[in-house]
């Protein structure tokens, strides 16, 4: 009987979460995207336009599903918390956080868009 509930319980959480098996495939994309918007930024190299990149890389991410979400947080926080410890300033990391979680939930990444930017990124 306990193995009979312990069946349905499974079967109910799984098809509850039915897209559970793209979860690592979104995550790896998601990564990608907040590569790329670092590249881009670097290669950019205009001057007030990282929190667009932030902003940009984690509303591509988060585009992917829950796991762009999960990578877009865990890629923007690692950095951030290395960032503040190699003294940036948490000032600054608190604005990156802002563009971060901006993009994160779906936010147009065009408001941190700084004059003069290529219109390619």
């Amino acid at each position: 009987m306990k193995l009979l509930l312990a069946g349905i319980v499974l079967i109910l959480i799984v098809e509850a979460n039915a897209q559970w098996h793209r979860f690592p495939a979104e995550a790896f994309h998601g990564a990608g995207d907040m590569w790329r918007a670092y590249n881009n930024m670097r290669e950019a190299n205009t001057i007030g336009a990282d929190k667009y990149f932030h902003a940009k890389g984690n509303y591509d991410a988060a585009q992917r599903g829950k796991g762009g979400i999960w990578a877009a947080g865990v890629i923007s926080n690692t950095r951030e918390w290395v960032q503040e410890r190699l003294g940036h300033g948490a000032e600054d990391s608190a604005a990156d956080q802002r563009a971060n979680e901006h993009g994160r939930n779906g936010g147009d990444p065009n408001v941190f868009r700084p004059p003069g930017l290529d219109e390619k990124y």
